[in-house]
């Protein structure tokens, strides 16, 4: 079920309303008491957020997070942004709920290699920043930044150029995006542009600890011929290891854009199962990012399909999509290069739409509806 997004107007009737029913750790949401019976989220477009100061503009918007007071984070390209467009805004910006811009920082500095292609961000809940990029010329992005929220630099992972490939445990190269767990202090990283695979680091040192690659094969450079037979759940190999997330009782989700699937993983990279989602669509872009819903099962999984203009909700437990909204255009709530997203506690949704989109979104959660 395929369902357009207009702005400022619910596009469901029998939703489920906020009030009565809490599951969000006391907050005023439905997702984990309706979910049983069938309900899923719905979501309505702010058309006002976010609130962008200076009369900044933004390029190419790669990367959305949210941090643990619920702060929103985005990251752009500055360098996309023509002259004749407008004075570009940094790199990172930081804006609360409501829209209501906080901070930003970033680019070049003396100290750490920035990123010649911003690509990935993820706030960890400590409340650093983490920030990657995926640019291959004129050298290869092949470093991992955190900092404080306020853009002061805490650890660099790797460096410019450094890379040797996917036996290579001290540099990513390329990477697409990050995800810090809390219980063991490691930054899981899908290293997935110059490398095919997931590879672990200590948050605080940047010790290596473990990398491995789809179904927890021997991860190949992309230009290595692979023997392995392709099983009927697809290629042996991961296409690009775009987008990942760890979830509250402890499983890797791998978003591999290409194949139209979600791998899950044990912490230890155990395979566990994996998921096709809208496989056979025009595009095979269609798991780019991934999100979970803030209840404390984590019910819900959102999948960011960057080449159909979607986003799927997915049962996490079973990863069956159970609904699919959006579509292609430049109106509010409509996609162009839909690229990662992210949701809060309250259970609304962040987007990041980069190439042709070039802006960040908020889709707000409404409640849920039965599909019964």
């Amino acid at each position: 079920m395929h369902r357009r997004i207009t702005a400022g107007l619910s596009v469901v009737a029998l939703v489920v309303t906020l009030g009565g029913l809490s599951g969000l750790d006391g907050r005023p949401a439905v997702l984990a008491a309706e979910a049983q019976d069938g309900g899923v989220p719905q979501f309505e477009v702010d058309p006002s957020w976010p609130k962008i100061p200076n009369d900044w503009v933004l390029g190419q918007t790669s990367s959305v997070t949210v941090g643990p007071d619920d702060t929103i984070w985005v990251l752009h390209r500055p360098r996309t942004v023509a002259e004749d467009q407008g004075t570009p805004a940094p790199p990172v910006l930081a804006f609360e709920q409501d829209g209501t811009f906080v901070r930003a920082w970033g680019g070049p500095a003396d100290g750490y290699d920035w990123p010649a292609n911003e690509h990935g961000i993820h706030v960890a809940s400590d409340g650093n920043v983490w920030v990657g990029g995926n640019s291959a010329q004129p050298e290869s992005d092949d470093m991992l930044l955190k900092f404080t929220p306020e853009g002061e630099l805490l650890l660099q992972i790797g460096g410019r150029a450094r890379s040797s490939g996917n036996d290579d445990t001290v540099n990513p190269m390329r990477s697409a995006e990050s995800f810090v767990h809390a219980a063991t202090n490691e930054v899981f990283v899908a290293d997935g542009y110059g490398n095919r695979r997931v590879i672990v680091f200590d948050a605080d040192t940047g010790e290596y600890k473990r990398m491995w690659g789809a179904f927890t094969n021997t991860p190949l450079d992309p230009s290595a011929t692979d023997d392995t037979p392709e099983r009927p759940e697809g290629p042996p190999q991961f296409g690009i290891v775009h987008g990942i997330e760890v979830s509250a009782d402890g499983l890797v989700y791998v978003a591999d854009r290409g194949n139209s699937r979600v791998q899950v993983f044990e912490l230890d990279g155990t395979y566990r199962t994996q998921g096709f989602v809208n496989r056979g669509d025009e595009s095979s872009s269609t798991v780019a990012g991934l999100a979970f819903s803030p209840d404390a099962e984590q019910r819900f999984m959102y999948s960011a399909d960057q080449g159909n203009s979607h986003i799927h909700v997915i049962d996490r437990a079973t990863l069956d999509v159970l609904d699919t909204f959006g579509s292609n255009g430049a109106a509010p709530g409509e996609f162009q290069a839909l690229h990662h997203l992210a949701s809060d506690s309250d259970g609304n949704l962040y987007t990041a739409e980069a190439q042709r989109g070039r802006r960040a979104q908020k889709f707000m959660f409404t409640g849920l509806v039965s599909t019964q």
